[in-house]
């Protein structure tokens, strides 16, 4: 590997610290000394690297996670939206108040009273009666303005966004995993896979069928504008690894989840992912704080029909 790919890997690895370390402290004080500490940089050179990796300023990222978990919480949990606001780390509800309106076009209660987000069909995502939900920063109009009658009239018809399956709620194992990250649309996640096979095979860390291969999701696509939506390519591992370069190691969180089984192809992960949502809405469950991901049980390419066969698992508790 020359200089110049293994420098950029390596400032990857340490500005991908940095953001796991906003996800994992959002409602405290991010300064610019704490974190440049985090990514071993000087502050002086810290914010230049952080944009130059992720295309954003580190304070417009760490405002940006801080209302996006602001508005699952506004969906997802019944609590006062002041509560909401210091919970995401905003000194008052006025500075939350203006800067909610500023992303979503709305005030927080009105996104709040607004139904969830269900499915998804072509990338846009609505409740389960059809309204169409505005993303961050992605402002629609009335989707009924943008379909024609037939295609309004498809979602009456549950059989062509949603499938048949077996979901039930499952205590999962606390994972280790290491990683390599992804950020934008999902089918280009091939490539951070390819990356982190590379480089785990001849450390002997490929053990199938006991290895697992796992995509965590860390921002909803429902409310994150896809370009910036994180994904993590996975595999589990037994003891400690010592990483480098884009591989970084992390904890899959145990506890409580929905797991439903798919045999899809990839063309199936829309209508798996609908199934899912929807079946939420129904389940006396709500998602709780925690990153949902997929765990796969095979390779499209092992399969004669280009089949995955996966568990969806979403992070739930009783509402």
């Amino acid at each position: 590997m020359n200089t110049k790919n293994r420098s950029r890997q390596e400032y990857t690895a340490r500005i991908n610290r940095v953001t796991d370390y906003i996800e994992q402290h959002i409602n405290d004080e991010l300064s610019l000394d704490k974190l440049s500490e985090v990514a071993c940089f000087s502050p002086f050179h810290f914010h230049r690297i952080f944009t130059a990796i992720t295309n954003e300023p580190v304070n417009a990222f760490i405002q940006r996670v801080r209302i996006e978990k602001a508005a699952r919480l506004l969906v997802n949990e019944d609590v006062a939206i002041s509560e909401v606001a210091y919970n995401c780390g905003f000194g008052s509800v006025a500075h939350f108040s203006r800067t909610f309106r500023k992303y979503f076009g709305v005030t927080a209660k009105e996104y709040r009273d607004t139904e969830k987000a269900v499915f998804a069909k072509n990338g846009l995502y609505f409740s389960k009666n059809g309204q169409l939900r505005s993303k961050i920063n992605q402002h629609y109009p009335d989707f009924r303005d943008q379909l024609c009658s037939d295609e309004i009239n498809q979602f009456n018809h549950s059989n062509l966004i949603f499938m048949e399956t077996k979901i039930e709620i499952k205590e999962m194992p606390a994972l280790n995993v290491i990683y390599c990250r992804h950020t934008g649309q999902f089918n280009k996640i091939g490539e951070a896979y390819e990356k982190l096979m590379k480089w785990a095979g001849p450390r002997g860390l490929l053990n199938f069928p006991a290895t697992k291969t796992i995509t965590v999701y860390h921002d909803d696509p429902s409310i994150t504008a896809i370009e910036q939506v994180r994904q993590s390519a996975c595999i589990t591992v037994e003891k400690d690894v010592k990483t480098e370069g884009e591989i970084g190691k992390m904890k899959i969180e145990g506890g409580r989840y929905a797991v439903g089984r798919f045999e899809i192809d990839v063309t199936g992960f829309e209508k798996a992912w609908n199934t899912m949502c929807l079946w939420l809405t129904e389940s006396g469950q709500q998602p709780r704080e925690g990153n949902p991901y997929e765990l796969y049980y095979n390779s499209s390419e092992d399969d004669a029909k280009g089949k995955f066969v996966l568990d969806i698992c979403i992070p739930v508790k009783p509402l």
